[in-house]
């Protein structure tokens, strides 16, 4: 599939600016990413995602598992795995994650934990480090949102569907493309691995 050239994306008012007030603002620009939902070796559910600035492959995810829901593998541009993400068989009323450093074969300490809250589009996240994060997310308008609350409530990453540009600002390329855009002070690979747990709750 022939790719275009990434554009700059319109810039819009998003929450990062409401939030600086509830809590110490990060230094330096927001990294934005392009998101493909779908695999290079494979024809099915995977993900490619690219750095706009650069126009480079960073990360990348091939699912081999019938369930893609159950574990996922998120590599980098050369297929060194850099965390799995594992979901709890426990039987439960609220869907539980958890994220381990590199490849696992058994089950170790991971270092995210993610559950799902009741009845609602919102899922807490826990990190082996204290930092606490909650991602919020609209199914309908293809956005998603991930703050962390550890002290206060600060923007840290967001998802939108992908627009052309500037040249034809509300035109979306295709339902599987999308933004990520990661804020400074936010772990890009982190930011990618809740991003992949929020796409299979929803």
């Amino acid at each position: 599939m022939k790719r275009s050239r990434v554009h700059e994306e319109p810039k819009v008012a998003s929450d990062h600016a409401k939030s600086i007030s509830k809590a110490k603002a990060f230094s330096g620009s927001a990294n934005k990413l392009t998101i493909w939902q779908k695999s290079l070796l494979f024809n099915g559910r995977g993900y490619t995602v690219y750095d706009n600035s650069t126009g480079r492959l960073i990360f990348r995810v091939d699912n081999y598992a019938s369930d893609w829901r159950m574990e996922m593998f998120l590599m980098d541009s050369t297929g060194n795995v850099l965390f799995t993400i594992k979901r709890s068989p426990k039987l439960s009323f609220l869907e539980r994650w958890e994220v381990f450093r590199g490849e696992i074969k058994d089950e170790g300490k991971p270092f995210i934990k993610a559950r799902k809250a009741f009845g609602i589009a919102s899922c807490k996240v826990s990190s082996a480090a204290g930092d606490e994060y909650e991602m919020r997310w609209s199914a309908g308008e293809g956005w998603s949102k991930i703050y962390q609350t550890t002290a206060g409530t600060l923007l840290v990453a967001e998802v939108n569907r992908k627009q052309l540009g500037k040249a034809t600002p509300g035109f979306l390329i295709g339902k599987d493309v999308y933004s990520l855009t990661v804020y400074p002070g936010m772990d890009q690979a982190t930011a990618m691995a809740l991003v992949m747990i929020n796409d299979a709750i929803r």
